[in-house]
């Protein structure tokens, strides 16, 4: 078994926590992100990984720069064989990476050298990807760009969005990471460096990468929604003010408009929303109204009165 330093923030990184203390390995402290304000009340909270250390009893530690001298001595003060980071949310600096004499280990929510960087499982649903995967990787300097150890393909299912997706994810990678570490740590696995010819990127998601583009297919925007959901979601805007789109597909049959209906029209309104694209039409079946909670279309409709031909824009 392997002595290690767990670094992680989110709920993805979770699973890979507990799954390498299930297997009997020496975790020796967490590291994570400071607590930050969260909700509509903004009060202070912490990370899942600090939550879930914490119920293990573990030590943790929440630098606010990796490279802080009295961070980096009790680090080194552990002497930890491996660094493991999952979805920690920075880069790490050489001072860090230099610690653990077996090197430092990522799990990365992609199939590398593809989708490297901070939003790996938004942007393969929003590109319409039907498949992608785990990777566990030796760090380097770089981003995403160490040589790799393991990988395993996971199918996205056409009902999928980030949220699920992330869920199966996280789990197919917590077992791939257990399995990597204990080969790793017996001397039985090799790094092989990526093709830097095949490299993709997948950066940070901003807000307004959420603003639907009518004009586009009814596929192609119902990937955006998916690979949206639930943060920071794709939104349009109806009688001038904002609606997130929490819910949609591509309609097979029914009204498309005249020939001359411009993207965005709605078309029909039964228990869905129907709006015409730039080819195809999407029926929209779950919404979330400007400062409202989110609700089915059928829950919207009852509570306004919609009509065919008004547009969202």
């Amino acid at each position: 078994m392997a002595s290690i330093v767990f670094m992680g923030t989110p709920a993805f990184a979770v699973p890979s926590l507990e799954r390498l203390m299930d297997a009997g390995h020496d975790v020796r402290a967490v590291v994570t992100r400071p607590d930050r304000p969260r909700g509509r009340g903004l009060a202070m909270a912490a990370s899942e990984v600090k939550a879930a250390a914490l119920r293990h009893g573990l030590r943790v530690f929440e630098p606010a720069r990796l490279k802080d001298e009295d961070f980096l001595n009790a680090l080194r003060g552990l002497a930890p064989d491996f660094i493991i980071v999952v979805a920690y949310g920075k880069i790490l600096p050489e001072s860090v990476l230099s610690i653990p004499p077996k090197g430092c280990v990522n799990l990365h929510a992609s199939l590398l050298p593809k989708y490297r960087g901070a939003a790996p499982i938004n942007r393969a649903i929003m590109n319409g990807e039907r498949t992608t995967g785990v990777t566990v990787m030796l760090m380097d300097s770089g981003m995403d760009t160490g040589p790799v150890l393991m990988k395993e393909e996971v199918a996205i299912d056409r009902d999928d969005n980030a949220g699920s997706l992330s869920a199966r994810l996280s789990e197919a990678g917590a077992a791939l990471l257990c399995e990597a570490i204990g080969r790793l740590a017996e001397g039985r696995l090799e790094a092989v460096p990526q093709d830097e010819g095949l490299a993709t990127y997948a950066p940070m998601l901003k807000k307004e990468d959420g603003l639907i583009d009518w004009g586009k297919g009814a596929g192609e925007i119902s990937d955006l929604v998916r690979g949206l959901y639930p943060w920071p979601g794709a939104y349009t805007r109806w009688r001038g003010k904002l609606i997130k789109i929490h819910s949609c597909k591509a309609a097979s049959t029914g009204p498309h408009g005249g020939q001359d209906t411009l993207p965005g029209t709605i078309v029909a309104v039964s228990s869905s929303i129907f709006v015409r694209c730039g080819s195809g039409v999407m029926e929209i079946t779950g919404v979330q109204p400007e400062n409202k909670r989110r609700m089915t279309a059928a829950e919207f409709i009852r509570g306004n009165r919609i009509e065919t031909g008004e547009r969202f824009a």
